[in-house]
């Protein structure tokens, strides 16, 4: 078989407590409620990606590293994939990840409890490209993910509470996340300008805020949603999707 490792190290430590945009301290604290105002759009894709994890994970700097999976290789034709995955994964129902459990929009064959194969009709060298993307989480009963359901009133209010126990030991310091779902962009900006909310996926600031109270995102030449400087951003974020590739939750902190 000819492999495709493409498995990318992200430095936790110092490299990972990236100095933050508001200028504040660079060192990620835990504790505190993030809050966002989102989108029809972005609502469900923002709350998939905080309660579930998928095979693979697009790092802020845009490289692809494993998630639930820890490793993979294809055949010759990159038709067939195999994924080796975690064995330290929980459900927050407590019930055990493994292969079994896992479930995606496109057949799944168990090797053995630790590893999957994925069949493909034409062949995809991007496969694990495409696990990282929104859609391809691995879903259960509960999920795997960093913050486990609180409350969920389906397509429009959110609460996820910091699960006790996670490999992810590193990242998701906000004790708990609130997602409410605002269909307008007046209605998130002024939000966002009243303080009910510490983020938006709005491209401009309501005219009565601010602006140096805010920080807009992912940079200065695109905008899809702009942020509270009471958060702690690190300095790269992920630009494939907005909310810093959907995973604001998981790296982002309060000030």
């Amino acid at each position: 078989m000819t492999r495709f490792d493409r498995r990318a190290l992200f430095a936790t430590g110092a490299a990972a407590a990236l100095l933050a945009a508001t200028g504040a301290s660079a060192t990620p604290k835990q504790g505190g409620r993030l809050r966002a105002a989102l989108s029809d759009a972005l609502f469900d894709r923002a709350v998939a990606a905080t309660v579930f994890d998928n095979l693979t994970e697009i790092a802020a700097d845009g490289t692809l590293r494993g998630e639930l999976a820890t490793e993979w290789v294809s055949d010759a034709s990159a038709q067939r994939w195999e994924f080796a995955l975690r064995e330290d994964v929980s459900f927050h129902d407590g019930a055990v990840f493994d292969a079994s459990t896992v479930t995606l929009p496109m057949q799944v064959d168990i090797i053995d409890r630790h590893r999957i194969a994925i069949t493909l009709d034409v062949p995809n060298p991007n496969l694990p490209y495409l696990l990282a993307q929104p859609g391809f989480e691995v879903q259960g009963v509960t999920g795997t993910g960093l913050y486990a359901v609180q409350k969920l009133d389906a397509g429009r209010h959110f609460i996820g509470r910091r699960a006790g126990q996670h490999w992810k030991q590193d990242a998701g310091w906000f004790d708990t996340v609130e997602f409410v779902r605002l269909g307008t962009d007046n209605i998130r900006a002024e939000a966002l300008r009243d303080g009910l909310v510490d983020v938006a996926d709005i491209v401009a600031l309501d005219a009565y805020a601010d602006p140096k109270d805010y920080v807009t995102l992912p940079g200065s030449d695109v905008t899809t949603h702009i942020a509270n400087r009471a958060l702690g951003i690190p300095l790269t974020i992920g630009t494939a999707w907005p909310l810093d590739n959907l995973r604001m939750a998981e790296r982002w902190w309060m000030v």
